[in-house]
């Protein structure tokens, strides 16, 4: 299986939704024109930025049917699984397969404490019903469990389990991922935004970046230029993006990649409840943080996220 288009930056697209918590269709179709000219070499639809844990089956699908015709070819659309039981990962797997994409993405089953041959039978099976890439998505910060370097090597002996994308943090981890797997097809992608480059340079072929949504050129600048062998143009790139990232933590995740992308003139809406909107305060600091960067100019409209008559902090 030749998977050496699973390169470059992809960005784990938001998700706009209406007053239903619903997909809007017209501002999920310029989200995705947004990345595109930004550069991007492929789309993740329903990863963990794409609010997909708030979406219904139907409603996934929905969104990522719309980002497959949207993005019509122009770069590879990869869909996340973040279900809990093998079975709905399965299930989804064969949607995923069915609208079109070009490869799925698997978040290890969040609230379990699976064993490593429980996380490998999973794995397996789901790899087994499709014949889509599969890519893996360690993120152990968020789903409690971590995929060990001897599960991955191992699980990177099933044919069609293409790669990983490791949002651990854990640069020893990403390397032993690289060292173990070398030699092989196998493509391990940058999960974690301050660490595109340091990744890079390990052997990683790309990043799944969050920051991508809202200054996609900025994030692809870090992989052209490390490719071109500009170390120093990639490294000050990479600082310049960090910031961003580090202002992840203004509000509850994912709200500030949609806060910033309202603030920068990309309307997304609001965040699917429980998650509400930034402070005032920290709004501003956000604002202040992208016009810094130069993602946002002083006279640029910002889009607030419509509130559906509920003031921020409280449930509607």
């Amino acid at each position: 299986m030749d998977t050496s288009w699973i390169r470059g930056v992809i960005p784990p697209i938001v998700t706009p939704i209406d007053e239903e918590e619903c997909v809007e269709e017209k501002s999920l179709r310029g989200v995705v024109e947004h990345v595109l000219a930004g550069g991007v070499h492929g789309i993740l639809s329903m990863g963990s930025n794409g609010e997909f844990y708030g979406l219904d089956h139907e409603q996934q699908e929905r969104a990522v049917r719309i980002t497959v015709d949207q993005t019509a070819g122009r770069v590879p659309v990869y869909m996340g699984i973040g279900a809990i039981s093998t079975k709905e990962c399965v299930l989804l797997a064969r949607r995923a397969e069915a609208v079109g994409v070009q490869a799925i993405t698997i978040l290890p089953p969040m609230f379990l404490t699976p064993t490593e041959e429980e996380l490998y039978r999973h794995f397996r099976t789901i790899a087994e019903a499709t014949s889509l890439p599969v890519l893996l998505y360690n993120n152990p910060d968020r789903v409690g469990s971590n995929i060990s370097v001897n599960l991955l090597e191992r699980l990177a002996g099933i044919p069609n389990l293409a790669g990983v994308k490791d949002s651990s943090g854990d640069m020893t981890l990403t390397a032993e991922y690289l060292r173990r797997t070398r030699g092989s097809s196998f493509r391990v992608m940058a999960g974690r935004d301050v660490m595109i480059l340091s990744s890079l340079v390990y052997g990683a072929v790309g990043c799944v970046a969050s920051t991508a949504n809202i200054v996609p050129s900025l994030v692809v600048e870090i992989y052209d230029r490390y490719m071109a062998g500009d170390l120093e143009g990639a490294l000050e790139a990479q600082f310049r993006l960090a910031p961003l990232r580090m202002a992840f933590n203004l509000a509850s995740f994912p709200v500030v990649t949609k806060e910033a992308m309202n603030l920068i003139g990309v309307p997304v809406g609001a965040s699917i409840l429980p998650n509400t909107a930034a402070t005032e305060l920290n709004r501003s600091k956000l604002r202040a943080i992208l016009m810094e960067m130069g993602a946002l100019r002083e006279e640029s409209p910002a889009l607030q996220p419509p509130s559906y008559g509920v003031e921020e902090g409280t449930v509607r």
